[in-house]
């Protein structure tokens, strides 16, 4: 859709125009970070380990190394090296050797020198689903369908348009910090089997997010889609980072632009993001903001 050796996907419908639409939505300057702390989950999951840091005092002042600092850990971006599809490959049809050093390509750099900035829409389904009497079982994993999604916008009263980044709150973090230790180490103990929220990633879904004309989608829970989910059969992973070019944000916190937006009735606004500018990086902390 982009040309032949495009490494930008959907984020290439997001012009100067749409990162002005998104500045004169900005009404009261109220600035809300959408980054979980880089050491949560605790423990982490999928094997994935804390970061150390390291310090060294140098009389004068002070120096630090993060040991084992692994990107994807937190609030983040996937890249579209992050995930292949399981009969064409990597986005593009590239193949793993071409995501290596010295010269990789599809990484978070990508999108880190470009930077992001658009409009962002947020859907409260946490909240739609509790106004229905029916809150989302988040133990069980509850699988969301995006007929439900739908309704959570127009409930909202907002559309989607080309160049907007669609934000997602099913309450995962929420729930995830009333858990006691018990609970947290015991999702940590068993990340494949994991049971966690998420959109229903049937062929619908994909269709529904292609033709909304969304560039990005980020959710505050693990996967996006509803967890455990098959790597190599239908998933929105594949589907969406390497056919689509539509890379997935994943454990964004959303708790204080959720009741802001509620309490205001704007579910738009501006977004920022700056990924780390690492050539080949196969994803990077959120560092997002929203303004309103």
């Amino acid at each position: 859709l982009w040309g032949h050796g495009d490494e930008l996907g959907a984020f290439n419908d997001v012009t100067a125009e749409h990162a002005l639409r998104a500045t004169r939505l900005v009404q009261r300057g109220a600035v809300f970070s959408l980054n979980w702390s880089l050491d949560l989950p605790s423990p982490g999951l999928f094997g994935r380990a804390p970061i150390r840091q390291v310090v060294k005092d140098d009389g004068f002042g002070m120096d630090e190394y993060w040991d084992g600092f692994v990107p994807q850990y937190s609030s983040q971006w996937d890249a579209l090296s992050h995930f292949s599809h399981p009969e064409h490959g990597y986005y593009g049809g590239r193949r793993t050797a071409q995501l290596k050093r010295p010269d990789p390509v599809n990484g978070i750099d990508n999108l880190a020198r470009r930077g992001i900035v658009t409009r962002f829409v947020l859907a409260d389904v946490a909240r739609w689903r509790a106004e229905q009497a029916r809150p989302i079982d988040q133990q069980a994993g509850e699988p969301i369908p995006v007929d439900e999604l739908a309704a959570t916008l127009r409930s909202q009263g907002v559309e989607l348009e080309l160049g907007d980044v669609l934000v997602i709150r099913f309450g995962w973090i929420n729930w995830y910090q009333s858990l006691d230790g018990a609970g947290r180490r015991a999702l940590a103990e068993s990340p494949w089997d994991m049971k966690g929220v998420g959109l229903d990633p049937s062929p619908q879904t994909v269709r529904w997010l292609w033709d909304s004309g969304v560039v990005g989608v980020a959710a505050d829970n693990v996967t996006l889609e509803v967890a455990p989910f098959d790597p190599v059969g239908q998933n929105l992973h594949s589907n969406l980072i390497a056919l689509l070019g539509i890379p997935i944000g994943e454990m964004w916190d959303l708790e204080a632009l959720a009741a802001d937006c509620a309490a205001d009735g704007r579910w738009t606004g501006l977004l920022t993001s700056a990924p780390l500018n690492y050539p080949g990086g196969l994803g990077s902390p959120a560092n997002a903001l929203a303004v309103k």
